[in-house]
């Protein structure tokens, strides 16, 4: 599994943080989604799949 994200759509929610906050960040200055690692352990599988859920903006991409 590729993690894929759109800085310029991301709403700044925080969702993406809240299900996998060992796979996304967020800048200080504006919350804009910071992508950690674009390849996820098997472990971070499930919260990566629940964070593309919650983005309001659907700016997280999977590549399987």
């Amino acid at each position: 599994m590729k993690v894929i994200v759109d800085q310029n759509i991301c709403a700044s929610s925080g969702n993406c943080v809240m299900n996998a906050p060992e796979v996304f960040d967020q800048r200080d200055e504006d919350g804009v989604v910071v992508l950690l690692t674009e390849q996820p352990s098997a472990e971070q599988t499930e919260g990566v799949r629940q964070a593309v859920a919650a983005c309001p903006a659907q700016a997280i991409y999977l590549e399987e």
